[in-house]
């Protein structure tokens, strides 16, 4: 398949209403060539609307959105010279696997010898090859999510929209597929946004990761950025678990329970409400006696619940102050003798380095 072809996107100022709901409100949003770049938000943010106003299937009431040079915000959906992947496959159940894939290719005039080598060459590419006879009743949730991807690339399209392809798949199956979906984008590179309320999921497929609320983008940024420097509490929460505890700020010292906090590089303790984001698989469970060192916080508190969980575990801790923070661990033998058991106190140990403060809340990215 051609991997020349990507084109960046450019949204600008893009507004879609219902009545007194705002869908989208005013969104700006750059999605360079190639990149895979994610749409995450709960149900309601706004991520699909903005998906369908990329592909052409709803016109926003203003703005502007740019394929490359070209305005496209007035363009039909087959004028875009865009795949789009919906999330119900919307497969044709009376026409075969490559009757399915071949269908935008006759659409478009192709000849019948250049259809079956080019449907050949997408089987190929999703790892389907000799499937075109199949009938779609036939094929598995993952196979029809494989035919689905096929039809979608195989006129070689230079943006690739995806709305939530693997949510109908079960857990160990969706995880393969998010696997195979990156390493197929790594191969075609053509420029893809990709739609899920997942975090996990966009997480481990994306380049960047825009996050939705409110028909806004709260934050535009690489998965691990989103993950460890959140910019506003709604993104800590809504990416991963969090405990936020209220923290004081008086002339740039922090301090959580009128105790000075030891703050990472590039930490900002701006006015206002603060809070310091405590993720559980950060925080370390400290021995009796042990000292903590100059770069730990430390938080003192008595355990309220232990959560077995396989291959991990969880405590639930309260704090001093009254607060309730969880402790992330894997169940190794050493780890369990040591644990403290409920109602014990514990000391737990939260390096500078990963302590971080968020704002209740930040202005749109």
């Amino acid at each position: 398949m051609n991997r020349g072809g990507a084109l960046p996107i450019s949204v600008n100022r893009v507004t879609k209403t219902y009545g007194r709901f705002h869908a989208l409100d005013s969104v700006d949003l750059e999605v360079r060539s190639g990149e895979f770049l994610t749409l995450l938000g709960p149900s309601g943010s706004g991520k699909t609307t903005l998906l369908m106003v990329l592909a052409g299937f709803n016109r926003p009431d203003s703005g502007s959105v740019r394929f490359g040079d070209r305005e496209v915000v007035r363009l039909a959906p087959h004028k875009r010279d865009v795949g789009m992947v919906f999330q119900s496959y919307a497969l044709f159940p009376h026409m075969d696997v490559a009757g399915n894939i071949g269908f935008p290719l006759r659409l478009r005039g192709v000849s019948r010898g250049d259809i079956a080598r080019r449907v050949e060459q997408a089987l190929e590419t999703v790892k389907l090859g000799g499937y075109g006879g199949r009938r779609i009743e036939q094929l598995s949730g993952g196979q029809r999510q494989r035919v689905a991807l096929a039809r979608a690339i195989v006129y070689e399209p230079r943006i690739l929209l995806m709305d939530e392809p693997l949510s109908a798949l079960d857990k160990q199956l969706r995880e393969h597929m998010q696997v195979e979906l990156r390493q197929l984008h790594e191969t075609l590179g053509m420029t893809t946004v990709y739609v899920t309320h997942d975090q996990r999921e966009a997480l481990t497929m994306s380049d960047r990761i825009a996050v939705i609320d409110k028909g806004r983008i709260m934050q535009l940024d690489t998965p691990r950025r989103i993950y460890e420097r959140p910019s506003c509490r709604f993104v800590a929460e809504f990416v991963g678990e969090s405990a936020f505890l209220p923290v004081k700020v008086s002339q740039g010292i922090v301090t959580l329970d009128g105790v000075p906090l030891k703050l990472g590089d590039g930490a900002e303790a701006a006015d206002g409400a603060m809070f310091l984001m405590v993720r559980p698989e950060k925080l370390r469970i400290l021995p009796d006696g042990q000292q903590s060192g100059p770069d730990v916080n430390v938080l003192a508190g008595r355990v309220a619940r232990f959560i077995y969980q396989g291959e991990s575990f969880v405590l639930d801790v309260e704090l001093a102050s009254g607060a309730a923070v969880s402790v992330r661990g894997m169940t190794s033998s050493a780890a369990m003798a040591t644990l403290p058991q409920t109602g014990e106190p514990v000391r737990l140990g939260l390096d500078r380095s990963d302590a971080f403060l968020v704002p209740l809340e930040e202005k749109p990215a």
